[in-house]
């Protein structure tokens, strides 16, 4: 990834109602099911300097157990995962998750 990996010392999630029922509304994206991607390889992550003003912020391609390819924002506080957003992957998006896919093969 070029920097140490943001996530080696998360030890779980944290939510915030609103974005869980915005993610809900907007998605049709269960908590669950966002987390369940950063347990699932390849995962993508990098970090999202556009939107780290007030704290650092990143993004993550993944897959769900049920195959769903989705796309997190998250920041990190006291070591748990703080998703911010989560939708399905753009088509753009899909095509480097594809291409991850294909060299960890």
């Amino acid at each position: 990834m070029g920097e140490k990996d943001p996530l080696a010392a998360c030890t779980g999630f944290d939510w915030d109602e609103a974005n869980i029922t915005k993610n809900w509304e907007r998605h049709q994206v269960a908590p669950e099911e966002a987390e369940d991607i950063f347990f699932h390889d390849p995962l993508v992550v990098r970090s999202n300097p556009a939107h780290s003003k007030r704290e650092k912020r990143y993004w993550a391609l993944g897959r769900t157990s049920s195959d769903r390819r989705l796309f997190v924002a998250f920041t990190i506080r006291r070591n748990l995962v703080r998703i911010v957003s989560v939708r399905e992957m753009s088509r753009k998006e899909e095509e480097v998750y594809q291409r991850y896919e294909k060299s960890s093969a």
